[in-house]
C-alpha cells in the first residue's frame, strides 16, 4: 500500500493507494472517510499577497434622502413581432452563425431556420411552427442572449 499527500483546491488530503496485480478484479468501493486532521494553511503562491481586512466603514448618520435616480430608457425593440406571431426565441447565449431564411419565405414546421453557435457547438434553430417569415430580428455575426427574438412567423 502507498500513501500519498496530495492538494486539491487547498486542501490536503491524505490517500492510501492498494497495489493491484496485472488482471486482478477490482476491489468494491469503500466509503470515502473524512480528513482525520485538519490540514494546515497552503502558503500563497510567489507573487500574490492575501487581501489586507478592510477597514470597518462606520454607518453614515442619517443622510438626506436623495432625489431618485431617473430610470435608465428602456432598450428600444428590434422591430416587434405581429400580434398572433409565433416567436422564435434563443434558447441560450450565443452568437448567429448563419441564418437560412428571410422576411417573407414560406416555412414548414421543423425547417431549419439559422445557426447559433454557443459553447463551441453549432445549434440549429428549428421552427415551431408552419407560417410566412414575418420579420428576422438578428443578422450573421450578432451576439444574442437566452430568450432573445430571433424570428417572428406568422
Amino acid at each position: 500500500m502507498k500513501r500519498f499527500n496530495i492538494v486539491v483546491n487547498g486542501r490536503a488530503y491524505d490517500v492510501q493507494v492498494d497495489e493491484m496485480a496485472p488482471g486482478a478484479p477490482a476491489p468494491a468501493p469503500v466509503p470515502a472517510a473524512m480528513p482525520s486532521a485538519i490540514p494546515s494553511p497552503v502558503p500563497s503562491p510567489v507573487g500574490y499577497a492575501a487581501p489586507a481586512p478592510a477597514a470597518p466603514v462606520p454607518a453614515p448618520a442619517a443622510a438626506p434622502a436623495a432625489a431618485p435616480a431617473a430610470p435608465a430608457p428602456a432598450p428600444a425593440p428590434s422591430a416587434a413581432p405581429a400580434a398572433g406571431a409565433t416567436k422564435v426565441t434563443a434558447p441560450m447565449p450565443g452568437n448567429i452563425l448563419d441564418i437560412k431564411v428571410k422576411e417573407g419565405d414560406h416555412v414548414e414546421a421543423n425547417d431549419l431556420l439559422l445557426m447559433l453557435e454557443a459553447m463551441k457547438m453549432e445549434n440549429e434553430i428549428f421552427s415551431p411552427a408552419t407560417g410566412t417569415v414575418v420579420g428576422v430580428h438578428v443578422k450573421k455575426g450578432d451576439a444574442v442572449n437566452s430568450d432573445d427574438l430571433l424570428i417572428s412567423i406568422g
